[in-house]
């Protein structure tokens, strides 16, 4: 029997279930079961059916893109970022994978009583900032504060709607096998930056996370009119959870080199030190696209011109094959199954 031949895979841990835990917000096995099974069948929708990272609306003759997310990460203030440009750029950039430039945000704070107004004032600070450099503006919002020690300081969520500016659909369902896989650039910094506050950890070089808006890199694409197909930017569970979401969606195999997918020094360091995968590792200025064959390299070329200073690459390609399945060829050339975490490895990341 050959390594092909054997799947091994590790059970899901043991959880209450009658009870929410950490892991159900991880982006991973038991997030997806979740919704699966509790919240999906009572909200049956065809935008939601999509599985995408916005709802894709017509209204009159417009084409628009909806979107809502809810930051709670720990600490509020990190290496390269904070809640606020954090909240603003998870939100603009989902737009972004809907093809949609981002036009409009919404922005609710939940407030835990003796939080301080100076870390309020950064806080919103960072937003209007991180609004003017997606070209997004923040018009409407909600306060509510929550009594002290139930609040853990300070929640946000913002929503935004955007137009849809690509020619064509981009979402899960219209990938096709033989496309090619590209990604965006380096993978796992935010969650590694997030790490090394919270345990202290120092290197040599500064880890920053990777916060950052994804919209010009999408326009590049759309105007040097690359037929893209999909797109997903790597958030909670990273690019193993992204990759198997289109996978299951699409219900077709993706095959990646695991020695193509770029790390940081630093990164890899702090995955090591703590017993993580860079793979699962959240990004939050990362994506995948999914393009044909003859448009992979145009893509590329745009996406080096759109941000120099990272280095997007081709990992891997759809098959026919093993539908729903996410494979990948390790460093010591063995074939195997890249699976979804049940949970989240650093829960409270975004």
């Amino acid at each position: 029997m050959t390594a092909k031949e054997i799947e091994i895979t590790c059970p899901l841990p043991a959880a209450p279930e009658d009870r929410i835990t950490l892991a159900h917000g991880g982006g991973g096995r038991l997030m997806h079961r979740l919704l699966r099974e509790t919240v999906l069948p009572e909200f049956a929708d065809e935008a939601l059916a999509q599985a995408h990272d916005g709802a894709l609306l017509a209204l009159g003759g417009e084409r628009l893109a909806f979107t809502t997310d809810s930051f709670v990460v720990n600490p509020l203030f990190f290496p390269g970022g904070d809640i606020g440009s954090l909240s603003v750029y998870g939100t603009a950039n989902d737009l972004a994978m809907c093809g949609a430039e981002p036009l409009f945000l919404s922005c609710g704070f939940i407030l835990e009583e003796g939080f301080e107004v100076a870390a309020l004032r950064r806080v919103v600070r960072s937003m209007r900032q991180a609004a003017s450099s997606c070209g997004a503006r923040i018009v409407t919002g909600d306060t509510k504060v929550v009594e002290r020690g139930k609040g853990d300081g300070l929640y946000v969520n913002t929503s935004g709607v955007g137009r849809v500016v690509s020619p064509a659909l981009i979402c899960p369902s219209e990938v096709h096998p033989g496309d090619a896989v590209i990604l965006s650039g380096d993978v796992g910094a935010h969650a590694a930056a997030i790490l090394s506050v919270r345990e202290g950890l120092r290197f040599e070089t500064a880890l920053l996370s990777d916060c950052a808006a994804l919209w010009p890199q999408v326009r590049s694409l759309i105007e040097a009119d690359v037929e893209i197909h999909c797109l997903r930017d790597l958030t909670r569970g990273g690019l193993a959870t992204a990759l198997n979401e289109i996978a299951q969606t699409a219900q077709l195999g993706v095959f990646i080199h695991e020695e193509k997918v770029p790390v940081q020094p630093e990164v890899q360091g702090a995955c090591e030190m703590m017993g993580m995968d860079p793979l699962y590792m959240a990004c939050e200025g990362r994506f995948i696209a999914f393009v044909p064959q003859k448009d992979a390299e145009k893509a590329l070329a745009c996406l080096r011109r759109a941000v120099p200073d990272q280095s997007p690459i081709r990992i891997g390609l759809v098959t026919s094959d093993a539908p729903g399945q996410v494979r990948m060829v390790g460093r010591l050339g063995v074939e195997r199954l890249l699976d979804m975490l049940a949970g989240e490895q650093l829960p409270r990341i975004c």
